[in-house]
């Protein structure tokens, strides 16, 4: 039979309450108290619940992955990576959303950080100032963004945008163009700067549109000015802007991918079933996974600031 806080209790010579306070709350109790429950707890083998345990060592068990907005389906991968790591292990994970782009906003989230372990925190518009500030209170691993001293993992769409546009210059696209992400994004300045450069190399026309915010509605409203450049091509920054535009070049009876080929996510492309169109496959889930792993690294006390680039693939769907 398993030993039990009672059991624990009367082998140290203390009440059932005096054990359950040293676990759970080890600074009310005196350092000698905790000492001599310990050392009847293992003698007998007891294990404190998963609760007890994190509480015991000063922590919540508690850890929280911060998004800008749940409109991004981008996001939705990421957190159930996060989330499947999580259930293996001692933390559990909570999901918040936050921007983090005002100061009333970072102290909003040092609220909260107070209140957990650690923070999974992707902040792609919040200035670096605000993001560091948030970083500081707790454990903290960036997602999809790098900031020096910060650990970091990112999904390196940088290079694979760069390596989609030299793919669309080498098949007679003489004229494309990138629709960018939200204003001030991290990863659309990397994306853009990317598609510039491929542009670049391969002599071929780049035309920049947007901002735009990561939406279907973005997508389907860009569509005249994406005509009125001439482009056979098309980069967006996010899948929604692509299927948005995809809708209303429809609506105009401009057929895409056949008339504008217009580069989406693998599970859109793969879904259209037409030949020669590009995708950008971002392991979202293994991006989780890998934001969870430094994150629990770090709250035990792991290593010093890390960046972790995952690499990204492009295929071109009936190749």
């Amino acid at each position: 039979m398993a030993a039990t806080l009672a059991d624990v209790a009367a082998l140290a010579g203390f009440s059932k309450s005096t054990v359950s306070r040293a676990l759970a709350r080890p600074e009310m109790v005196a350092p000698e108290t905790i000492a001599r429950i310990m050392v009847a707890a293992d003698r007998l083998g007891f294990v404190p619940n998963r609760t007890a345990r994190q509480l015991a060592h000063g922590r919540t068990g508690l850890a929280a992955f911060i998004v800008p907005t749940l409109e991004n389906a981008f996001f939705a991968p990421i957190i159930g990576g996060a989330q499947a790591r999580a259930a293996e292990s001692d933390l559990h994970l909570t999901v918040a959303v936050q921007p983090l782009e005002t100061t009333t906003e970072v102290g909003a989230l040092e609220r909260l950080a107070a209140q957990v372990d650690g923070l999974i925190l992707a902040a792609p518009r919040g200035a670096d100032d605000h993001v560091i500030a948030a970083g500081a209170v707790k454990p903290t691993v960036l997602i999809d963004r790098e900031i020096e001293g910060m650990t970091s993992v990112v999904a390196d769409t940088a290079a694979a945008v760069g390596t989609l546009v030299e793919g669309l210059a080498r098949r007679g696209h003489s004229h494309i163009a990138y629709l960018g992400g939200p204003s001030g994004s991290w990863q659309d300045r990397g994306r853009e700067a990317a598609a510039r450069a491929a542009a670049g190399r391969c002599g071929a026309t780049l035309t920049v549109l947007g901002p735009f915010p990561a939406t279907f509605a973005a997508g389907a409203a860009c569509a005249g000015d994406v005509l009125a450049t001439g482009c056979t091509a098309v980069v967006p920054y996010a899948t929604a802007i692509a299927l948005g535009l995809m809708f209303a070049l429809r609506g105009r009876g401009v057929n895409a991918p056949e008339d504008i080929v217009v580069s989406a996510e693998a599970m859109v492309v793969d879904a259209l079933g037409a030949p020669g169109v590009p995708a950008i496959d971002v392991d979202g889930e293994g991006l989780g996974r890998a934001a969870f792993d430094l994150l629990a690294e770090a709250i035990r006390g792991g290593a010093s600031p890390r960046r972790l680039r995952l690499p990204v693939s492009v295929y071109w769907s009936g190749s």
